[in-house]
């Protein structure tokens, strides 16, 4: 009973994140993180600003306005189960600005039986990434920087553990009229250690991604745009539950198309397999404490949905907002018909405490 439990987590980390048919190991790696990351769908790593949580998202974000800034943020997850990570910034002039934080995925804890129904336990299960981020500008004018970001992964299911390493790779160009555009490529690395010691290596969830955003000139909002998986274009997938549309189901037989049906059938097809790398999203700026976030991830909204039920998964929204000297944001993510998330974080610059005490 234990062994089978074992099995079905270290599955469910393989496959539950919907990442390309679940072929990918460290899947928790592949998932948004900061409220406000979360409240994009996703699509926050082509923003510049002063939020340190950006730099989670590419490390080629940070810059010398995040120093000393402290975040957490905290995912409650669907059925039960939560992740999320600690980040702290800081500037060396030399040198650039540095990074470091704790993510992690929490499965919760289990009660463990024998082949007999005996208890033999609990045991718990999670995955944990120790980050280590650095970013520079390249040119004087200080509007293309590149930062570097190394994971150190560990991932224990009971008795079962593995350990692995990847990179984040980032390159940001940003200029005074606030247009920003990004280049990541995103988790590469390798699995050292498999979870059984005679078990292949599997694979990391790697993504190479293009993004921007534009602040609107005399407008208080911003445009995201983010196209994921640029090395991949086909990300779509064969589900058995779907029927066919070739096949005339009352006499089983091929059902025999014009030429134009044939190309508006192309036309359709490849519009949904680009409309799978993007993810649309705004920020509406209402002041300098005070903002309202909303996005469509329309891969999420493709794979979450079931037939005949139309419902807004692949919507995200949120708000962040100041108080005294917390930056707090909350984010809520619709995957499914019955699994939401709510992601809440909190941001503070260790330098406004410092100037109290003086």
């Amino acid at each position: 009973m234990k062994k089978a439990v074992i099995y079905i987590l270290i599955v469910l980390s393989n496959s539950v994140f919907a990442q390309l048919g679940g072929t990918k190991t460290y899947s928790f790696l592949d998932l948004p993180v900061p409220a406000r990351s979360n409240a994009l769908g996703g699509a926050s790593m082509a923003i510049w600003d002063k939020d340190v949580n950006l730099g989670y998202s590419n490390p080629a974000l940070l810059n010398p306005s995040m120093s000393k800034q402290l975040a957490f943020n905290y995912v409650n997850y669907v059925a039960d189960l939560n992740y999320g990570n600690f980040l702290y910034a800081f500037q060396l002039k030399k040198y650039g600005t540095f990074a470091a934080g704790l993510q992690y995925f929490n499965y919760g804890k289990f009660d463990g039986r024998d082949e007999y129904d005996k208890e033999t336990g609990t045991f718990k299960a999670a995955d944990y990434s120790l980050n280590l981020a650095f970013a520079k500008t390249l040119d004087k004018d200080s509007t293309l920087s590149l930062g570097v970001a190394l994971k150190t992964i560990y991932s224990h299911y009971e008795i079962y553990n593995s350990f692995g390493s990847a990179i984040d790779v980032g390159l940001t160009y940003h200029n005074k009229k606030q247009f920003t555009v990004s280049l990541l490529a995103k988790n590469y690395g390798k699995q050292w250690k498999p979870y059984s010691d005679n078990g292949p290596k599997e694979n990391l969830p790697t993504d190479f991604q293009l993004g921007f955003s534009k602040k609107i000139p005399k407008a208080p909002f911003r445009i995201i745009f983010q196209y994921d998986q640029l090395l991949k274009w086909d990300l779509t997938y064969v589900n058995p539950q779907n029927q066919s549309g070739d096949i005339d189901p009352f006499t089983n037989k091929p059902i025999v198309k014009t030429a134009k049906q044939k190309r508006n059938d192309k036309i359709k097809t490849g519009l949904d397999k680009f409309g799978r790398h993007l993810v649309v999203g705004t920020e509406i700026i209402l002041g300098k404490n005070f903002m309202i976030r909303i996005a469509y991830n329309f891969r999420k909204g493709k794979e979450m949905a079931l037939p005949d039920v139309k419902k807004a998964n692949g919507l995200s929204l949120g708000f962040g907002f100041k108080v005294y000297k917390f930056h707090l944001d909350y984010a809520y993510s619709k995957y499914a018909l019955t699994g939401n998330s709510h992601t809440i974080g909190i941001t503070t610059n260790l330098n406004y405490f410092n100037k109290a005490s003086k």
